[in-house]
């Protein structure tokens, strides 16, 4: 693996955590993620199911965990299973998890090869009362692919109908929620890549770049420094491109007098970071473009001194929507009178800022949450506001990750230029 592995005692007391919100006579099941296939024999390459990561830290293909802690014999109590190895797979494919390996990483003693699941699992699973499994309940989810834990679900229900299936989302979501000192280290790792690669582009660009050629660069200095890469596909977006919320063709060249807006970050030990800048591709920003930028960045500020405990999401949207509001009054875009007169079931605003202002991060890019839930210290959340103004060719969205405290959110970004003067000074010395 790129990334140092993490201390096995992370992931002893994810499972004691999740073990002490069970109740009794309740058996875990979570398999790891398929390796998704292209076309002829090609594969996408392989990503681990993260509650599986979470509870264990292996990370590798064709892995099972099973979780009994109410199994009459303690050696049964946790059990992980991984592929056995052979001399053909380790010629085509290279080294895969030992015994040994795979307790070292994950604090489970008792590791069988994943051939053994099926005659395991049927020796306990009579004397449990409930099984909890995964399904994909994020609220964002919209695939339409079968997964490997979706298949172990049905297969669980046919073979043995008379148990209850617990779900085991809504308890894992809740405790992935917080983060753990070693998942922020890793996050705070993931955000140093990050910012590497930021400073490597602000000497880089200028114009007659292509967008494809800046996204170059961020993988260049994200893989040297033992990256898993990108933590989701990136947005290099010059222009009007930049007000293409999801733009990812990156195709483009750079034009003098345009913005750039950058949405990139890197994964570190399947943690990610998730950054937003906008920089001007000749290095000066316009009277206008400053005067959005400023906006954009006190919508920003206002934003991140509002997260804090006890909060709701859907509160802190509508404060920070209410705040936005404001700021484009300010800009001209409309006025008090049109606001005062508006659709209250169609607000002005959205037209310059229709996107939620936060969400969590973690394990994944956006993470396991529930809306519901107030915000708690050990949360980090990403605070990303933006304006679009497309009928003056100026996006703009500026993005930090903050960590919750009992005090004011830490800007875990605090070391990433942002400032209008620093990114001009940044972009004149290359």
């Amino acid at each position: 693996m790129r990334y140092q592995p993490f201390p096995s005692e992370l992931f002893i007391k994810n499972r004691n955590k999740l073990i002490a919100e069970l109740p009794p006579k309740s058996l875990v099941l979570i398999s790891s993620n398929d390796i998704m296939p292209t076309n002829a024999d090609g594969s996408m390459g392989f990503k681990q199911q993260t509650d599986l990561f979470y509870l264990s830290g292996l990370d590798q293909e064709e892995t099972l965990l099973l979780i009994y802690p109410d199994a009459p014999e303690a050696h049964l109590r946790e059990i992980a299973f991984v592929r056995e190895t052979s001399e053909l797979i380790a010629i085509w494919e290279g080294h895969k998890y030992t015994k040994e390996e795979a307790t070292a990483i994950s604090g489970i003693k008792n590791i069988q090869w994943t051939s053994n699941f099926e005659s395991i699992l049927k020796t306990l699973i009579y004397s449990a009362d409930t099984v909890y499994m995964i399904d994909n309940e994020h609220m964002r989810n919209s695939s339409l692919v079968e997964t490997q834990n979706a298949r172990l679900v049905q297969e669980i229900k046919d073979k043995y109908p008379l148990h209850r299936i617990g779900r085991l989302a809504p308890i894992l979501n809740t405790l992935r929620m917080k983060k753990e000192p070693a998942e922020l280290a890793a996050m705070q790792k993931a955000i140093d890549i990050t910012e590497n690669g930021f400073r490597r582009v602000l000497g880089f660009t200028k114009p007659g770049v292509w967008e494809n050629e800046i996204e170059a660069e961020f993988i260049h200095e994200f893989i040297k420094s033992r990256s898993g890469g990108f933590a989701y596909t990136p947005i290099i977006a010059s222009g009007a491109n930049a007000c293409v919320l999801h733009y990812i063709e990156n195709e483009r060249v750079c034009q003098d007098g345009d913005l750039l807006l950058l949405d990139v970050g890197a994964c570190y030990g399947n943690y990610n970071a998730d950054m937003t800048r906008t920089i001007p591709v000749n290095g000066k920003f316009s009277p206008r473009q400053k005067e959005v930028y400023k906006a954009v960045q006190a919508v920003l500020n206002y934003a991140t001194d509002l997260m804090r405990p006890g909060i709701y999401w859907v509160d802190y949207q509508k404060s920070v929507e209410k705040f936005m509001e404001e700021q484009l009054i300010g800009l001209g875009l409309f006025t008090r009178q049109d606001v005062d007169n508006q659709d209250p079931n169609q607000p002005l605003f959205k037209k310059y800022f229709m996107h939620g202002v936060a969400h969590h991060l973690g394990l994944d890019v956006h993470d396991v949450w529930d809306k519901y839930k107030p915000f708690e210290a050990g949360m980090v959340l990403t605070c990303e506001p933006g304006i679009y103004i497309r009928e003056e060719g100026i996006g703009i969205r500026l993005e930090n990750n903050l960590l919750i405290t009992d005090g004011p959110a830490i800007n875990l970004m605090a070391n990433i230029p942002i400032d209008i003067e620093e990114i001009e000074s940044l972009m004149s010395q290359a």
